[in-house]
């Protein structure tokens, strides 16, 4: 079971030299000892805070890559994966500051201002649980929310390690009478499109449901038909045989998008990432419907 072993820069010069002082190695990451694997603090009720003196610079750079946090939380929605971190991290500074504490609910995100609350929905089981957070990462391809332990058991998502699911951004409106808490609007609809006549998307796997969310790998969205069989013809030849082309027609305009799957899980997706970058194919973006 994989975790992530980045947080942000400063935690991790902080990790080196708590392990240095100590003589000891890195720890593993994981849950709490069985006796207080059920431990849970209180909920915070959510409601509007001052941005962390600490987090929200402009942008911040974590191993080469740089990062431009959001100047507000208002209508964040996105889905993908998350996964979780535990008792490596327990009572370490997050980057908004405050310690870290596995038993509440909180989450670290790459971009949303600190502090920002947040809906996250389990595509799976559809367990909904509000988060506070307060925390940068992770720094592991794929992954757009790190949650903490609690909320991941809450999610169920703590055996697998990593879970698919819809994170949207919580903000208060004020008036007269308190402030209202809002979230972005769900998911639309998707727009009808009709598959081209030659690549119509694959059936669902075997054992999904209707419900359940299926995940591609989209490589390419393309207004002329011609570069989108191109870099079909490209996927086929290099040993992608799910790839197909994915005609998304409106009444303002008509894309061609290039997709592998349905992907059966997480670990095959980053499997598929893995080999569409040895193909010098790294514009890749998750989808999940």
């Amino acid at each position: 079971m994989r975790r992530p072993e980045l947080r942000t820069a400063a935690v991790m010069a902080a990790a080196l030299v708590v392990a240095a002082c100590t003589g000891t190695g890195p720890r593993q990451d994981g849950p709490p000892p069985a006796a207080r694997a059920d431990v849970r603090v209180p909920p915070t009720i959510p409601a509007p805070e001052p941005k962390s003196r600490y987090g929200n610079p402009d942008s911040y750079e974590v191993f080469g890559k740089r990062y431009h946090v959001l100047a507000t939380a208002d209508g964040y929605r996105e889905r993908g994966v998350a996964s979780w971190y535990g008792t490596k991290f327990h009572g370490r500074r997050t980057s908004s500051g405050e310690p870290y504490d596995m038993h509440a609910f909180t989450a670290a995100h790459k971009t949303l201002p600190l502090p920002t609350w947040v809906e996250v929905t389990n595509l799976r089981n559809r367990r909904s649980i509000l988060v506070r957070v307060n925390d940068r990462g992770p720094f592991v391809a794929n992954r757009i929310i790190d949650l903490s332990y609690a909320a991941a058991q809450e999610l169920d998502i703590v055996g697998d390690g990593t879970g698919l699911v819809e994170v949207r951004a919580i903000t208060f409106d004020g008036a007269a009478t308190g402030d209202i808490m809002t979230a972005a609007a769900p998911a639309a609809a998707p727009a009808e499109s009709l598959p081209p006549e030659d690549a119509a998307a694959p059936a669902p796997a075997a054992g999904q449901t209707g419900d359940a969310p299926v995940l591609y790998a989209q490589v390419g969205a393309f207004s002329q038909r011609e570069n989108a069989e191109r870099m079909h013809g490209r996927l086929l030849a290099n040993d992608f045989p799910d790839a197909f082309i994915f005609e998304d027609r409106t009444e303002e305009r008509r894309l061609y998008r290039v997709r592998v799957g349905p992907i059966p899980s997480v670990e095959a997706y980053d499997a598929t990432v893995a080999r569409l970058a040895s193909l010098g194919i790294d514009s890749v973006h998750m989808i999940i419907e």
